[in-house]
């Protein structure tokens, strides 16, 4: 009995060392991602990516690498582009750089993972989307919209629909003020009830792996190799784990002997695909075109992954050594006020939950809020 409760207790304090080191970043992360949403017009995004088989693509991926949305959440916002005029291969591109990167899940790389994962990861991310969109449009040319619909309302607040009152008009609706509160109202209701679940989830079971798991119990199976980035294949694809969640879970991966390349394929392909994604994915584009967003990502994430452990090799880089080393220089008491800080924001979450726990019961894609609704 007291094996078990040491073994539990120490989990705990395993996972509250994880949240200590990533609070601070998700902090800026959350906060940077809710300006995104109140300082770019979603219309003039959807506008660009209808015209041209790679140049739509280009901007769908870069568009994406920013935006904080799990694979869940992308869905509907992906078929309001396609609604709106963008292509195919530009559709697919949003789907697939959005949920593996984020300013979120970058952030939380920086404090988690080490400098070279952090870069590497949204470049994967850029180049998985970028050639899934290419071959998309050129294997089904992209469909030439007459007219199209553009969403004019207000980013801010729906103050204005884009119809009964001119951009001009509008424009003197908000102040920068106006602006930045709501964008940081955003953040810390919309964007963090969206992934304070999975997040605290991630954070829990990375403080499992730290205790319960041997120190070489990966290294034979995922040290390295096309085979380890194989194994990941099929663990991340029918996983659903946000982009933010998968972060301290491949941490813990890395220090307890799994090679980088395969933690990268395990970062890419777990936020990116869930059988429910995948289902709704062919509903809105097509069985053929599902085909090609699986093979894309899985291709490019592990030639992603073969060339990141070879790049380790070559340098004589040790990503056990160096990982979570950009936290060294945050102060405790600064670990300690962020992770309450997130702990807070989280309490009126956990009321709503209970709420709808004990009214009824909903079957979901394991995210919450508005974004997680999709009518194709």
């Amino acid at each position: 009995m007291y094996d078990i409760f040491a073994t539990g207790w120490a989990m705990l304090l395993a996972s509250w060392e994880v949240l200590q080191e990533a609070s601070i970043y998700m902090i800026f992360g959350l906060l940077v991602s809710g300006l995104l949403k109140v300082f770019i017009d979603p219309s003039s995004v959807a506008s660009h990516l209808g015209k041209g088989r790679i140049l739509s693509v280009l901007k769908a991926s870069l568009i994406g690498i920013p935006i904080p949305l799990c694979s869940c959440g992308v869905l509907p916002a992906a078929s309001s582009l396609k609604k709106q005029g963008a292509n195919n291969g530009a559709t697919m591109a949003f789907l697939i750089s959005t949920p593996e990167s984020g300013v979120d899940s970058i952030s939380i790389s920086w404090a988690l993972l080490d400098p070279l994962m952090t870069v590497v990861r949204p470049i994967a991310a850029f180049v998985s989307a970028f050639v899934a969109g290419v071959v998309e449009n050129y294997r089904e040319a992209p469909k030439v919209y007459s007219k199209e619909e553009v969403d004019l309302s207000c980013p801010v607040d729906n103050c204005c629909d884009g119809t009964d009152c001119s951009p001009e008009e509008h424009q003197n609706h908000h102040s920068l003020a106006d602006r930045l509160w709501q964008g940081i109202r955003y953040a810390v209701t919309e964007i963090w009830g969206d992934i304070a679940g999975s997040f605290f989830i991630g954070v829990f079971l990375a403080g499992i792996i730290y205790v319960i798991i041997p120190d070489d119990f990966f290294v034979s199976y995922l040290g390295g190799g096309l085979h380890s980035m194989l194994i990941m294949l099929v663990l991340g694809i029918p996983l659903y784990i946000c982009a933010t969640a998968s972060t301290p879970i491949a941490a813990a991966f890395i220090l307890k002997g799994v090679s980088p390349g395969a933690a990268l394929v395990f970062l890419l392909v777990g936020p990116a695909t869930n059988i429910m994604s995948v289902s709704v994915l062919t509903n809105l584009l097509g069985k053929r075109a599902t085909g090609v967003y699986l093979v894309s990502i899985a291709t490019v994430s592990v030639l992603f992954g073969l060339g990141l452990d070879k790049v380790y090799e070559v340098a004589g880089l040790s990503a056990q050594a160096t990982i979570g080393a950009a936290t060294e220089i945050i102060p405790v008491w600064l670990k300690n006020g962020s992770a309450a800080i997130l702990l807070i924001l989280s309490v009126p979450l956990i009321i709503q939950y209970l709420r709808k726990f004990f009214v009824r019961k909903d079957k979901g894609c394991g995210c919450s809020g508005p974004s997680c609704s999709i009518t194709v």
